[in-house]
């Protein structure tokens, strides 16, 4: 148990800013587009206040981790009226991507912070800890919502990708969603997807530090 709560404390602040910022960005592009619903709704901000649910960001996955071991949560659904973007196929694309960009960006702060740490003999093991989870969690995030499946962002950029007879077909499944999302975790099938484009998505940070890595070894 003990070890369970400091984890916990650990990848607290590494979910909050990486939520907080997948929503924000999120918002931004959906106004940016034309969409200024998410704006009015005061999502537009880094304030981690104005993201999260209470029950569904703070309260569930913390007691599914003490209980079981997992963590599962969720985030205030953000308010986005896709209909009124300029071009509301292609610009869906673009609001679902913004939040894949600003894990992505995330994930690459915090492992600058670890390569910083490192470089100037950071020992204590904590700060070290909170910086990993950073990229993790930020990872975890980015390919999860990548999943092709309407709604999560994926599923997004694939319709707006397909043929418009084929994107509103596969736009039928959306209120089947989040039942398949369930069956692939209850299958354990999620790994297949997740951890591949975890993998690339490291591969890409590694290329982009390796200039600071090279000078900083």
């Amino acid at each position: 148990m003990d070890e369970q709560i400091r984890n916990l404390a650990v990848y607290a602040l590494p979910v909050l800013f990486a939520i907080t910022m997948h929503n924000a960005a999120q918002a931004y592009a959906a106004k940016y587009f034309g969409d200024m619903t998410a704006f009015a709704a005061g999502r537009v901000t880094t304030n981690p206040m104005a993201h999260i649910d209470p029950f569904g960001t703070v309260i569930l996955p913390a007691l599914l981790y003490l209980t079981t071991g997992f963590a599962f949560g969720y985030a205030k659904p953000l308010p986005i009226d896709y209909g009124r973007l300029r071009k509301p196929k292609r610009d869906m694309a673009f609001v679902a991507l913004a939040g894949t960009a600003a894990n992505f960006g995330m994930a690459l702060l915090w492992l600058l912070l670890a390569m910083f740490l490192e470089y100037f003999g950071v020992s204590e093991p904590f700060p070290n800890r909170v910086a990993q989870a950073g990229v993790i969690t930020n990872l975890v995030l980015l390919a999860f919502n990548l999943l092709p499946i309407p709604p999560m962002d994926g599923g997004r950029v694939l319709f707006s990708l397909l043929p418009n007879k084929l994107a509103y077909k596969f736009a039928r499944i959306e209120p089947y969603g989040f039942f398949i999302l369930l069956g692939l975790m209850l299958l354990k099938l999620l790994p297949y997807w997740v951890l591949p484009v975890m993998a690339v998505a490291q591969i890409l940070l590694r290329v982009i530090v390796y200039p600071l890595s090279a000078v900083l070894s």
